[in-house]
C-alpha cells in the first residue's frame, strides 16, 4: 500500500517538473510561450488559495506557429522527443511515454477544431509568474469557455469559487461565451 501512496504523491510533482523543464528550455532559448490548460488554472488558483489547486496530468503550452522550428530545435536539443499523434504535437521525455505524460503544444491565433468559437490567444497575452510565462487570466477564461468540456467547466467553477472571476466578467465576453459563464454562475453544480 505504501508504494501506491508514494506513486500517487509523486505524480503531481512529476508534472510540475515537466512544466519547469519545458518553461526553462523555452526561456533559455528566448522563445515566446505561455502555459495554458490545467497548469495555468492551477497557477492562477494558487494566487488566491493554494488549497483549492487541482492536479493535472500533462503540460499544455501555447507557442506561435512562426516559432515552431525553434521550439522543436530547442526541445530536441534538451533531450525531449517530438511526437505527432492524434492531431496533437507533443514532446516526451522517454520514447515509451504515453501522450498523457507529454508536453502538448497548441498554436496562438489558431483554432484547435471547427467547434472553437474564437482562435487561441497569442503568446503576448501572458504574464510572468516566478519565471514561468502563464496565459493571462482573461485569455484563459476565454479558452475554457470556448472549449466547454467537463474539465473546462470544472476549472471555471474553481475560478468562481476562489473569486478570480464573477458576474462582472459577462460584459467583457462575446455573447456565446458570456452565456456559458452566465449558466455556470446561475447553475454552479
Amino acid at each position: 500500500m505504501n508504494a501506491i501512496l508514494t506513486r500517487m504523491s509523486e505524480a503531481p510533482e512529476l508534472v510540475r517538473a515537466r512544466l519547469r523543464r519545458a518553461s526553462g528550455i523555452l526561456n533559455e532559448a528566448e522563445i515566446p510561450y505561455a502555459v495554458v490548460g490545467g497548469n495555468a488554472v492551477a497557477l492562477w488558483v494558487a494566487t488566491i488559495d493554494e488549497d483549492a489547486v487541482r492536479n493535472t496530468r500533462d503540460v499544455d503550452l501555447l507557442v506561435e506557429r512562426c516559432d515552431w522550428p525553434k521550439v522543436v530545435a530547442a526541445m530536441q536539443a534538451s533531450g525531449l522527443i517530438f511526437r505527432h499523434a492524434a492531431s496533437l504535437d507533443m514532446f516526451l521525455e522517454h520514447p515509451d511515454d504515453k501522450a498523457r505524460r507529454g508536453i502538448h503544444i497548441i498554436f496562438g491565433g489558431e483554432r484547435v477544431n471547427e467547434r472553437q468559437i474564437l482562435p487561441n490567444p497569442a503568446t503576448t497575452e501572458s504574464v510572468d509568474m516566478d519565471g514561468i510565462r502563464v496565459i493571462a487570466l482573461a485569455a484563459l477564461v476565454r479558452l475554457k469557455l470556448d472549449a466547454w468540456r467537463d474539465k473546462d467547466r470544472t476549472h471555471l467553477r474553481d475560478f468562481l469559487e476562489v473569486g478570480l472571476i464573477n458576474a462582472t466578467w459577462l460584459t467583457n465576453l462575446p455573447e456565446p461565451l458570456a452565456e456559458r459563464l452566465r449558466h455556470l454562475i446561475e447553475h454552479p453544480e
